[in-house]
């Protein structure tokens, strides 16, 4: 059974639903993620959790994900500027 897609209206829905998964998913502590923290040199996510992580965002918004906007992703804010684009395209 396949979840339904969420709604995620703004970036602030986004950057919120993006916390939970980081936490859930990587056990990464909450205080540590901020727009501005760096998915792999501050939260220490390597290129196998970034593909988990593409699952589960396309999962949740219901849409194909290019890898190669997730690829150009640095920080926290560029995945949720990235999810942002997709769900208003």
């Amino acid at each position: 059974m396949s979840a339904k897609p969420q709604q995620l209206n703004d970036r602030e829905e986004i950057f919120e639903r993006l916390t939970g998964i980081l936490e859930e998913m990587f056990e990464v502590d909450t205080s540590l993620i901020t727009p501005d923290a760096h998915l792999y040199d501050d939260l220490d996510i390597d290129s196998i959790d970034a593909v988990d992580l593409v699952a589960r965002l396309r999962t949740i918004t219901g849409k194909k994900i290019d890898p190669e906007i997730f690829k150009a992703a640095r920080t926290v804010e560029d995945v949720v500027e990235a999810v942002f684009r997709l769900v208003h395209a």
